[in-house]
């Protein structure tokens, strides 16, 4: 099962989009401590 199938089936596009939210969210995180960081 190759990782980046050039036609995602739906489950292989929600984990990707899943994976999206959680960086997007770990950037946001980052960037909120770096900004309230003394």
């Amino acid at each position: 099962m190759p990782v980046l199938d050039p036609n995602p089936q739906n489950g292989q596009k929600k984990m990707l989009l899943v994976f999206g939210a959680f960086f997007a969210i770990f950037i946001v995180i980052g960037v909120v401590a770096s900004i309230l960081a003394p």
